[in-house]
């Protein structure tokens, strides 16, 4: 459903096109989300397939492609880690990896966050004492590190394990990854029993501590469900217009954490209408697993259940219980969407406060609904970086961050006037020509810079050079000796004024220019410790990660490969003629 300049608003499948569109037609009956759409509705386009289950997967990815006013919009889509026991060595490596499944080896998940699945590396290391070093430093091991001193490594790098012992360690660890730690942790009383009564006091406390800290890796779980393998557990509560879906990954019999999500509605949108959405939304970019376990019933059950189905190679249940183990977990999902919108909720009230304060402060229009704040950061004018953070009426809206690389060639070192300007004109570049007349939401109605008077001189230049004057500015000063709590406020063509120490708005901006400040480092020493890692084999054609290593590990270092014979670069494992060759060439026509 289109509007009279042609832009989407709605995105919806019908089995009967006839009836779905007699339905609308009709002047009454309609939700007032429904009337609205209805009257602002100038044409419609109609797209037939093949099947229902192929309408329901071109509807989904519309809604994510086009993000329509009127429809269900999931706005946190991100992936999720897992834990990989990586097979591409003989003393497999376990470690956190998010994104493509490229790397040989096994892995498990998904985990709900990142701090779920360090929690549950931490304690698998205690337990199974193997490595998460990588294969570099473990090849340049001379003597054990702190790990293996602290008991959180077997020391394999320095052969104090043999490959068969460790091996059985990568499987044990694998067993209880696979939800078998009850026999894990038989074993480990047995070897203990049988360690104490060979008086090998040493080994049967060390087993003990290992047993000790396989319990508390199941207690940290929390919930394990007995008979749910492997599920996803997702309830959804609605209050206030707002909707909240909380969704916990049982894998395993165990509980791999949970997440909360908080979609795009309006007040009045069913709740199947709204778990739909989510769910075909939701698993668009991630492998479902055997069973959803819902809180409430979706419009097309057996047609979602095909779609991912179909996506999964393999039969996918929907159920929504009503008793027993699965309602308990149900239950116990909705409490937490509901308590998780609660405290949303609280802490948007508190948001608005300051941003109606910021608009008085600043003698704005409106309270402000999308924030922009810049900062650089670099050593001596090397690795520069700027950095936008963005805040609205939500908080930190983290989806929206974006870096720059400082490409300025004819910058003089910690010219940071003019990495301001770089950053700022391809800001405002981009969003002229993707949307000139200001009618999508990415459009900021407040810019804060890291700075004084000067700074806010040349901003105001360079935002009038690309022709946007109206859009509000301040600057942000330190203040007598950098103190925090004596920030000086700028604006263009008025006396700079500060704010009280205890005023809540005050806390807010140091909030918010922390926050750009933490970003813009944090991306600074991403980009520098990249360059410090970086070699001349990253330049060559047709040489990944894996070739590199290969590379690297056969002749000593990038000079040696860059040094190497045709015939010598020929007998690296995983080096093809053809692919010798190109790296052959690559140096020599280089040097």
């Amino acid at each position: 459903m289109l509007d009279a300049e042609s832009r989407v608003l709605y995105v919806g499948k019908a089995r009967s096109l006839k009836n779905r569109v007699t339905n609308y037609a009709n002047r009454t009956g309609h939700s007032p989300r429904i009337a609205r759409m209805i009257r602002e509705t100038a044409s419609m386009m109609f797209l037939t397939t093949k099947t229902e289950t192929e309408a329901l997967l071109l509807e989904q990815n519309l809604i994510k492609q086009l993000k329509p006013r009127y429809n269900v919009l999931l706005r946190d889509d991100k992936s999720f880690p897992n834990i990989l026991v990586s097979k591409e060595h003989g003393y497999p490596q376990i470690k956190k990896h998010r994104g493509a499944k490229k790397e040989k080896g096994n892995y498990y998940g998904p985990f709900a966050s990142a701090g779920a699945v360090n929690r549950t590396l931490n304690q698998l290391q205690k337990v199974f004492l193997l490595r998460n070093c990588s294969d570099a430093m473990f090849e340049s091991r001379t003597r054990p590190c702190l790990l293996y001193q602290i008991k959180r490594c077997s020391a394999p790098c320095v052969g104090k394990i043999s490959e068969a012992d460790y091996a059985d360690l990568v499987a044990d660890a694998e067993r209880f990854l696979r939800g078998r730690s009850t026999r894990v942790q038989e074993e480990l009383a047995e070897e203990m029993a049988a360690a104490s009564e060979a008086m090998e006091f040493e080994r049967a406390a060390a087993l003990r501590d290992r047993i000790r800290a396989l319990t508390q890796v199941q207690q940290a779980q929390g919930v394990n469900p007995r008979g749910v393998a492997e599920a996803d557990v997702i309830a959804l509560h609605m209050e206030g217009g707002q909707a909240c879906v909380q969704v916990f990954f049982i894998r395993a019999n165990q509980n791999w954490g949970n997440k909360d999500f908080y979609p795009r509605i309006d007040r009045d949108t069913p709740a199947e209408e709204v778990l739909q959405a989510f769910i075909g939304q939701f698993y668009d970019t991630k492998e479902p697993p055997r069973q959803l376990i819902l809180s409430h019933g979706i419009e097309d059950a057996d047609l979602m259940a095909d779609l991912l189905a179909e996506k999964a190679g393999r039969k996918v249940e929907i159920t929504v219980p009503q008793r027993g183990e699965k309602m308990e977990l149900v239950s116990n999902a909705a409490r937490n969407a509901r308590e998780s919108l609660g405290r949303k909720m609280s802490e948007s009230a508190a948001q608005s406060k300051l941003l109606a304060g910021l608009a008085e402060a600043f003698d704005l229009d409106a309270p402000p609904q999308r924030i922009e704040v810049y900062d650089n950061s670099h050593i001596q004018g090397t690795n520069a970086v700027g950095g936008m953070i963005v805040s609205g009426p939500e908080g930190f809206v983290k989806s929206q961050y974006r870096k720059y690389n400082i490409k300025g060639t004819d910058l003089t070192p910690g010219d940071d006037f003019g990495m301001m300007k770089e950053v700022l004109t391809r800001r405002f570049q981009r969003l002229l020509k993707e949307d000139p007349d200001r009618e999508g939401e990415t459009w900021p109605d407040l810019l804060l810079i890291d700075g004084g008077a000067g700074q806010v001189s040349a901003v105001r230049q360079i935002m009038e050079d690309l022709g946007v004057e109206d859009i509000p500015m301040v600057g942000v000063a330190k203040g007598v000796d950098r103190d925090h709590g004596k920030e000086e406020f700028h604006r263009t063509g008025q006396r700079p004024f500060a704010l009280r120490r205890n005023d809540p708005v005050l806390y807010f901006i140091q909030r918010l220019r922390d926050e750009a400040h933490r970003f813009a480092i944090g991306t600074h020493r991403a980009k520098r410790a990249k360059a410090v890692g970086a070699t001349p084999l990253d330049d060559v054609p047709g040489v990944g990660a894996t070739r590199k290593r290969a590379l690297l590990a056969h002749f000593g270092s990038a000079k040696a490969v860059s040094r190497a014979g045709l015939a010598d670069l020929k007998a690296v494992d995983g080096i093809s003629d053809a692919l010798a060759e190109t790296i052959y060439g690559f140096f020599h026509e280089q040097g």
